[in-house]
C-alpha cells in the first residue's frame, strides 16, 4: 500500500505542477498591433488526387491583434483576406478558385476571421477561438498559436511574433466543388490545414 501511495502523490504533485505553469511575464507587449503582410504568410494545403498535397496562400490581407500580456483572456485579433489574391503556384487553378466552384471572388471578395475568445495553454501556447467568414458562411474556428518572440527592428519599429495553425472541413463553408477519380477516391481532399506565421508592427 506504501508503494501504491508514493506513486499517485507523485503523480498528483506533478499534475498540479503542470497545471499552475503560467508562462513568461508578457506584460511589456499589451497594446495594438497591426499585422506586417510583407513579413507574415497565410497558407494552407489540401489533399490533392488523393496522394499528395497541394499548398497555397494568400497574399493580401489587413489585420490586427490587441494584445494583453498580462491578461490574455483580454486579446483578441481581426483578419480579412482579399480572396482574388490566393496563388498555389498554378494560375489556371488559381482562376478556378475564384470562381463560384470555390470562393466566388467577384461575388465575396473578402473572407474573415474575428475572434471570440483567447488562452493561454502552457509556456508560450495559446489557442484563439472565432469566427471565419467565407463567401457568405460564418462557422466557428479555433487557432493554436505559438508565441515566437519580440524584437525591435532595425527600423526602430516593435514586433512580434506568432506560428499558428487551424485544421477545417471545406464543405461546412460552402466550398463542395469535387470530382470523381477513375481509381475511386475524389479530386479535392475535405480536410483544409492552415498555417499563420505572423509578424505583427506596435501602433503609434
Amino acid at each position: 500500500m506504501g508503494l501504491f501511495n508514493r506513486n499517485k502523490n507523485t503523480t498528483a504533485a506533478a499534475t498540479t505542477t503542470v497545471a499552475v505553469t503560467e508562462g513568461p511575464d508578457l506584460g511589456h507587449l499589451s497594446g495594438d498591433w497591426t499585422i506586417d503582410a510583407t513579413h507574415s504568410e497565410i497558407g494552407f494545403s489540401v489533399r490533392h488526387a488523393m496522394v499528395t498535397n497541394v499548398k497555397g496562400r494568400f497574399t493580401e490581407y489587413d489585420g490586427k491583434l490587441h494584445l494583453d500580456g498580462t491578461t490574455p483572456t483580454n486579446s483578441s485579433a481581426v483578419l480579412v483576406i482579399k480572396v482574388g489574391s490566393i496563388d498555389t503556384n498554378q494560375a489556371q487553378r488559381d482562376e478556378h478558385l475564384r470562381t463560384s466552384d470555390f470562393f466566388a471572388a467577384e461575388t465575396f471578395p473578402e473572407m474573415s476571421f474575428r475572434s471570440t475568445s483567447a488562452e493561454r495553454l502552457r509556456d508560450d501556447s495559446y489557442r484563439m477561438a472565432g469566427e471565419l467568414t467565407i463567401k457568405d458562411v460564418t462557422r466557428p474556428i479555433v487557432l493554436d498559436l505559438d508565441f515566437t518572440g519580440h524584437a525591435v527592428d532595425a527600423y526602430g519599429a516593435d514586433r512580434v511574433g506568432f506560428e499558428g495553425k487551424a485544421v477545417l472541413d471545406r464543405t461546412e463553408w460552402g466550398l463542395t466543388y469535387n470530382a470523381a477519380l477513375e481509381t475511386g477516391g475524389v479530386l479535392i481532399g475535405e480536410k483544409v490545414k492552415l498555417t499563420f506565421d505572423i509578424s505583427a508592427v506596435k501602433a503609434a
